[in-house]
């Protein structure tokens, strides 16, 4: 599977997870918050800070009819009516340019999810290196085109998407000639539990559609994605702000700056510990083989003494013969002395 160059980083199984912080509302409506998180983002060692780029019009309708309004009880935004979250989670468009000078002058990879055609065009100024398609877009198969018909890599997040969901967001895509596409397995509850996070998927999405998958995540913590990147997951993408106590629309399943360098760390670390299928000890263990179990002569013993359980031992290091010889070696004599902390030979026998 080739690698997918985004920005200046090359993104692939070869290579440690891709690691995306993603803005969102977290800025308050506050362009200074904004840049703080940039520069918290830089600071914490990410590979890529992700926008979103919407209007409460691109994205739903004024209404306050119940189908409108979020009704479950669990979720960070029940009773809220759609389009006033979105009016208070959206990041003005005059920001993303700033925003997009910012990360270039720290040398930070920054790109966007796109909600309607118009936002394609504002970040096709702006010269964003990928598009990201949110899980609820991923049935909209006009703007999964128009993004796809840049050229540029396109990661797809697939919460609650069927296997035919995701299989014409992938033929749509591939239908415009981009076939730098990622999959990322994502569990659309907000925060989600661990139990519902089925990374499990992850290998069979790849194996399924050829292509290469990562996690958009958004329970608690960092144990699901870094099991995410033990499974080969080549992306991973959180929720960041600057702190979860300042409140804001999606800081309850947010990661902090301290946990996202965490995060970077401890997900190449789980990418570098696969490796491959070894047995019988890997390179960097075979210094390590003196120090296993052998047979050594415990006791002096003289020319033509048998070997027993008291004179012969299976002891720490490991230069003698095997400890699976010991039941053919007790009971037989010595054919020369040997002082005790001899490493046993077969050519004593006999």
């Amino acid at each position: 599977m080739e690698a997918i160059k985004i920005g200046d980083r090359l993104v692939g199984p070869d290579q440690p997870p891709f690691i995306i912080a993603e803005m969102s509302g977290n800025h308050n409506q506050s362009l200074d918050r904004a840049m703080e998180l940039v520069q918290a983002a830089s600071e914490a060692g990410v590979h890529a800070l992700k926008l979103q780029t919407a209007s409460p019009d691109g994205l739903t309708l004024n209404v306050d009819s119940p189908e409108f309004l979020i009704d479950d009880p669990s979720s960070p935004w029940h009773g809220r009516n759609l389009y006033q979250l979105y009016k208070e989670a959206v990041t003005p468009w005059e920001w993303h340019k700033p925003i997009f000078e910012r990360c270039h002058e720290l040398g930070l990879t920054v790109f966007s999810s796109p909600f309607e055609p118009s936002a394609i065009d504002l970040l096709e100024e702006l010269d964003a290196p990928c598009y990201k398609i949110a899980s609820f877009e991923l049935v909209d198969l006009p703007l999964i085109r128009k993004a796809a018909a840049t050229g540029k890599p396109l990661i797809m997040s697939t919460g609650m998407a069927s296997v035919s969901d995701i299989h014409d967001a992938v033929e749509a895509a591939k239908g415009e000639g981009n076939h730098n596409l990622i999959l990322l397995k994502c569990t659309s509850s907000y925060p989600a539990t661990a139990g519902d996070a089925n990374i499990a998927t992850i290998p069979h999405l790849r194996e399924m559609f050829g292509l290469q998958v990562g996690l958009s995540d958004h329970t608690l913590g960092i144990g699901v994605p870094c099991a995410a990147a033990a499974l080969g997951a080549t992306v991973i993408e959180k929720h960041f702000t600057l702190r979860r106590s300042d409140g804001g629309v999606d800081a309850s399943f947010s990661l902090e700056p301290h946990e996202f360098s965490a995060l970077v760390e401890e997900s190449e670390r789980a990418w570098a510990s696969v490796g491959s299928v070894v047995y019988g000890g890997a390179e960097i263990e075979k210094k390590s083989l003196k120090f296993r179990r052998s047979l050594y002569i415990a006791k002096s013993v003289k020319q033509g003494d048998v070997l027993t359980e008291e004179n012969l031992r299976i002891v720490r290091p490991g230069y003698g013969l095997a400890p699976k010889n010991i039941d053919v070696l007790l009971g037989r004599k010595v054919n020369r002395d040997l002082a005790a902390g001899t490493a046993m030979k077969w050519e004593f026998i006999g």
